[in-house]
């Protein structure tokens, strides 16, 4: 009787793994296409239409839902990669339409370090989002040029989801995007200077375990290295929203 229970709870478990499997990559897959529809609805060079986006709220919180429930388990590295970055962006999305109208994210108490979300079952912060399932696990300072905190001096939003299959490339174009920027690294040659955002002073350890100086990361990037023996410096970051005119 033991043998025969135990071969009928695994034929059951098998028929839900038949009946259930295939629906769930599915619907796991239409979160990438379904996202990359929202972002195109709404996001033009790198800025976000807020006012048009609160329009769509349904479709973004059928996303948010995808978030919640979305299922890891035998997941690759680069689709995790690739959930995750996108689930961050998404999220400060949903936050921000929450609080809109809104001048900067940093007129909300907890916005990033405080406010709990659900991301594949697990609650957690968007820096908790960001250092404990992106920065540690890949060491790839190329997601801070991909993750957007909804500010004017952020990277720009990329109007397509991040995907599984082109993520690294995608990473690639991200960086190369951000630092042939003229507005994002402004070479001055008339003080022998450059100024770079803040982002490389507060993840400086982040650059420096892939390349000698901030100087050096930057140009391998970029076309034209910046001018040899320029000083570098900071400009100070714009927190105002990313929001389109």
């Amino acid at each position: 009787m033991k043998h025969t229970m135990l071969y009928l709870l695994a034929l059951v478990a098998g028929l839900a793994v038949l009946l259930s499997g295939p629906e769930a990559t599915a619907a796991q897959a239409d979160f990438y296409t379904s996202y990359t529809d929202l972002l195109q609805r709404h996001v033009r060079q790198g800025q976000v239409n807020y006012k048009s986006l609160s329009q769509d709220r349904a479709a973004l919180q059928r996303l948010v839902a995808q978030v919640k429930s979305y299922g890891l388990k035998g997941a690759s590295a680069s689709e995790k990669k690739a959930f995750y970055l996108n689930a961050y962006n998404l999220l400060v999305l949903q936050q921000v339409l929450e609080q809109y109208p809104l001048k900067s994210v940093m007129d909300v108490k907890g916005f990033f370090d405080q406010k709990k979300h659900t991301v594949a079952g697990q609650p957690m912060t968007l820096n908790e989002l960001e250092k404990q399932k992106l920065l540690q696990p890949y060491q790839d300072a190329r997601i801070h040029f991909a993750l957007v905190c909804a500010a004017k001096s952020c990277p720009p939003l990329r109007n397509e989801a991040f995907t599984p299959q082109q993520v690294e490339q995608q990473l690639q174009e991200q960086a190369e995007q951000a630092l042939r920027s003229n507005s994002f690294i402004k070479v001055q040659p008339s003080k022998k200077q450059v100024l770079v955002s803040e982002i490389f002073n507060w993840y400086k350890s982040d650059f420096l375990r892939e390349a000698p100086s901030i100087a050096a990361y930057i140009n391998r990037f970029r076309a034209k290295p910046l001018p040899a023996g320029y000083s570098l410096g900071y400009y100070t970051y714009d927190w105002q929203l990313n929001d389109t005119p």
